[in-house]
């Protein structure tokens, strides 16, 4: 894994968090993750795996973190 891509499964995994802590008082700025992956995502080299990019341009979060983690992203969080 690169180091973007780490940086950007950091991000996803982020991201989840903040989603859980939603109904939460203090109100996580999920704006701003959302931007930082999307700079992410354009920095990621030509070479990238085209799974992962698809995954990132079409803004399918789970899919990529699972992509990132050597897991199926099509079979989901839940094997078959």
């Amino acid at each position: 894994m690169t180091e973007t891509e780490q940086a950007i499964l950091d991000k996803l995994l982020e991201l989840e968090s903040a989603v859980a802590g939603v109904n939460k008082e203090a109100k996580p700025d999920l704006l701003g993750i959302f931007s930082e992956l999307d700079e992410m995502t354009l920095s990621l080299p030509r070479d990238t795996a085209p799974d992962l990019m698809h995954y990132m341009h079409k803004r399918s979060y789970q899919k990529a973190r699972l992509f990132l983690q050597g897991k199926d992203p099509e079979q989901g969080e839940c094997p078959r």
